[in-house]
């Protein structure tokens, strides 16, 4: 094998190597760790906030008397 050749194969597999690797990084996104948060783009600046209110407590109240009701009517029915 020439010089040339050589050298023209090496250019070509460069070229390749860096020409897949930014196919493969710019397919992939890019995650950041900042603060303990992990943002998924770079754009989450941009993104809607969503916000959820606080809500009781507990979060089973229809439930919890239901069964308070429950043990109250098995109490009278015992009698």
């Amino acid at each position: 094998m020439s010089q040339k050749s050589t050298k023209q194969r090496m250019t070509r597999l460069a070229v390749a190597t860096v020409l897949t690797g930014i196919c493969v990084i710019s397919s992939t996104g890019c995650q950041v760790s900042l603060n303990g948060q992990t943002l998924p783009s770079p754009y989450y600046l941009q993104d809607d906030i969503q916000y959820f209110p606080a809500g009781p407590e507990f979060k089973l109240p229809r439930e919890a008397a239901a069964l308070k009701a429950a043990k109250a009517e098995e109490k009278m029915n015992r009698r």
